[in-house]
C-alpha cells in the first residue's frame, strides 16, 4: 500500500509530504529495510507525478513481494526551491543561474529527525545495514553526497542519473572523506540524457573519474550502468528500476 503523511522539516520551517510504501500483510515480528527517497510524489502513481509518469516502484515491488519500506519525500514546488533544497553545493548553471546550497541542512534532518521518525512509527529494521537513501537527477546527487559523507548511516545509495557536471569539481576536492566499508553505490547515467555526443563524452569521463575514485575507497563497492539510448525522464528510470533493485539486492 502506499499512503501520504504530512511532516514537518524543522530547519526550512516548512511542512512537507511524505509518500510511503509499506507492504501488505506484515508479520508481527517483521522488520524491514528502509529506502529513503527524493521526490517522493514521483515514485508511485502516474496521478500525482510533476510530468505524469511516475517510477512504477509500487507495481514492481507489489509483483516481486518487495519487503522493504520506502519514504518518498516530496520536493518543494515553490519556483526553483527543489535545486536549493537538492544539492550539497552551490553551482551556477546556464539554464537556472546561481543556486544556492541548501541541501545539507536538509540532510541533517532526514538523519536526525526523518529517520528517528519512520523507526518510531513504522515497522523498520533501523541499522545501517538496513538503511538506503536514492534518488534522480538532483536526489541522485544529494544521494551520492549522502554516500561519501553520511555512510555510517545509509550503507546503499542509488544514484539515478545524478546531475553531476556543474558541481564535479567540487565533488573530487571532497574526496578525502571516509567512506565506511561495506558500502555500495549505484551511479548510472544515458546516452540522450545530453543534447551531444560530445557532452555525453564529457559526463560519462566525469561520472567515470568520480567511479574511479569511489573505488579507492576500501570496502566500497561502485555499480555503474550506463543506458546509451535512454533520456532524463521517469520513464526511462522505471526501465532502470530493475536494475538496481536486483543489483543492489535492494528488495
Amino acid at each position: 500500500m502506499v499512503f501520504t503523511q504530512e511532516i514537518f522539516i524543522t530547519p526550512y520551517q516548512l511542512n512537507r509530504t511524505l509518500h510511503i510504501y509499506k507492504p501488505d500483510h506484515i508479520k508481527d515480528n517483521e522488520r524491514l529495510p528502509v529506502l529513503y527517497m527524493f521526490d517522493g510524489h514521483n515514485l508511485f502513481y502516474d496521478n500525482v507525478a510533476t510530468y505524469g509518469k511516475c517510477w512504477g516502484i509500487k507495481d514492481y515491488l507489489d509483483q516481486h513481494n518487495g519487503r522493504i519500506l520506502v519514504v518518498g519525500l516530496e520536493c518543494n514546488h515553490n519556483g526553483d526551491q527543489r535545486l536549493n533544497e537538492f544539492t550539497p553545493y552551490d553551482f551556477y548553471e546556464d539554464e537556472w543561474g546561481y543556486v544556492k546550497e541548501r541541501g545539507r541542512v536538509l540532510i541533517d534532518w532526514m538523519i536526525h529527525e526523518l529517520k528517528p521518525f519512520i523507526d518510531k512509527n513504522y515497522p523498520t529494521n533501523p541499522s545501517r545495514e538496513c538503511t538506503y537513501v536514492g534518488g534522480s537527477s538532483m536526489g541522485g546527487t544529494m544521494s551520492l553526497y549522502m554516500a561519501m559523507h553520511h555512510s555510517d548511516v545509509y550503507s546503499k545509495a542509488i544514484c539515478v542519473s545524478p546531475h553531476i557536471y556543474p558541481m564535479y569539481k567540487k565533488f573530487r576536492e571532497d574526496f578525502d572523506c571516509h567512506i565506511e566499508p561495506h558500502t555500495q553505490i549505484y551511479i548510472s547515467w544515458g546516452g540522450n540524457e545530453y543534447p551531444t555526443h560530445q557532452i555525453f563524452a564529457m559526463a560519462t569521463d566525469q561520472n567515470l573519474q568520480i567511479i574511479r575514485a569511489l573505488l579507492k575507497k576500501e570496502g566500497v563497492d561502485v555499480i555503474p550502468h550506463v543506458f546509451k539510448n535512454d533520456n532524463h525522464s521517469e520513464s526511462a528510470w522505471q526501465k532502470e528500476l530493475p536494475v538496481w533493485m536486483k543489483e543492489c539486492n535492494v528488495a
